[in-house]
């Protein structure tokens, strides 16, 4: 016999316990990470996720040459000792709030898209930082030193810049050029290189009026996508996150290279994850990733394994 009593209308149902079920924003904090980096979408990038270890090899071959076969004498044999890079898969980072009942019942929507963007934007930072702090190694200068031993200033991309000296100087035309010859001398493909620069180099730009002509600057939806131009073949981005040398005068960096010059590899991609504490009475919301990065093309000299495929000019702030 059907029990009339029961409807199905008195059902718990994710309406009516809807302050029991935990947001995880997954969707949106990788969207809001992927629309915040900038030099990460312009390097070369390895999946790792699944994979187990922390070290990832990666062979870095001595170039060959061609040798002039003499008649009735063997050939010559090429016999390099090859070498490689390896990428250690040590950066971990996390962001996280602690978000209390009474927050989440009384807060507006827009706390959550907040939290959302913010997280985002805190890890792709720090990804693209890491990632921009590699140019400190490019051409043979030495790896996390912030005093850019081998960068060249950008007034005419030839003298050394020296930051107890303080002598960076304003980006020039002439430092551009020298510095794509510089890519060309190392044969650097020409295509997937890239130009990045501070806002402080950006403005230097749209003071000359050839960089403000519709051949350079292109249509107007590469501005707002953060890509400000085109230079003699060579997408330009600007970032508030160029790399900060450590002379007194706080130069900043631009750097032009190409995407073999460094890599990242993702082992945890961007996750997101909640705990409801009851001793807190709250929900515990993390975001993190782990990777790790390397230079893999920053010899500074010409023709060796890893010969240089990045610069580095130091400009004033």
């Amino acid at each position: 016999m059907a029990n009339t009593a029961f409807s199905p209308s008195n059902s718990v149902t994710v309406t009516t316990a809807d302050k029991f079920i935990p947001d995880i924003w997954s969707d949106e904090i990788v969207a809001a990470y992927k629309k915040n980096l900038v030099l990460a979408n312009l390097v070369m990038k390895m999946n790792f996720k699944g994979k187990k270890g922390d070290t990832v090899h990666i062979p870095a071959p001595t170039r060959g040459t061609a040798n002039a076969k003499v008649a009735t004498d063997a050939v010559t044999l090429i016999a390099a000792t090859e070498s490689e890079v390896t990428i250690s898969i040590n950066k971990h980072y996390e962001y996280s709030r602690l978000i209390e009942d009474i927050v989440e019942a009384q807060a507006l929507n827009s706390m959550r898209n907040f939290y959302t963007s913010d997280a985002g934007y805190a890890l792709a930072r720090q990804v693209d930082t890491d990632l921009v702090q590699l140019g400190r190694s490019a051409n043979g200068g030495t790896a996390g030193a912030a005093a850019y031993a081998a960068a060249y200033i950008g007034g005419d991309g030839t003298t050394a810049y020296v930051a107890a000296s303080n002598n960076e100087s304003a980006l020039t035309d002439a430092a551009i050029r020298r510095t794509i010859q510089r890519l060309d001398d190392n044969d650097t493909p020409m295509d997937n290189r890239f130009f990045l620069i501070p806002p402080s180099s950006r403005n230097t730009l749209m003071g000359l009026s050839r960089y403000t002509e519709q051949a350079f600057v292109g249509n107007g939806n590469a501005i707002r996508t953060g890509e400000i131009g085109n230079l003699y073949g060579i997408p330009v981005f600007t970032s508030s996150n160029a790399d900060t040398t450590s002379g007194s005068g706080a130069a900043r960096v631009c750097l032009m290279g190409h995407k073999d010059a460094m890599v990242l590899v993702e082992q945890v991609g961007i996750r997101s994850q909640v705990q409801y504490k009851q001793e807190y009475l709250a929900t515990l919301f993390t975001s993190d990733t782990l990777y790790g990065v390397a230079a893999l093309r920053n010899a500074a000299s010409v023709g060796a394994a890893k010969s240089s495929a990045m610069f580095a000019l130091a400009v004033p702030a």
